[in-house]
């Protein structure tokens, strides 16, 4: 194994630098849509429950 960290090398510094903010990002995104869909979920109307049709 190198003695060189990992951050120190061209991938660990494109990880740092790019993937993680990305990856940061797209967490923020889908907290958001998560949030706008529970919200949504919230204010609609329970769905009427029938009782199962026999079979014939």
């Amino acid at each position: 194994m190198s003695d060189i960290p990992f951050f120190r090398t061209v991938m660990g510094h494109r990880f740092i630098e790019a993937t993680v903010p990305a990856l940061v990002t797209e967490l923020q995104r889908l907290n958001r849509n998560l949030e706008r869909l529970v919200a949504a979920i919230e204010k609609s109307p329970a769905p009427e429950s029938k009782p199962p049709e026999e079979p014939r």
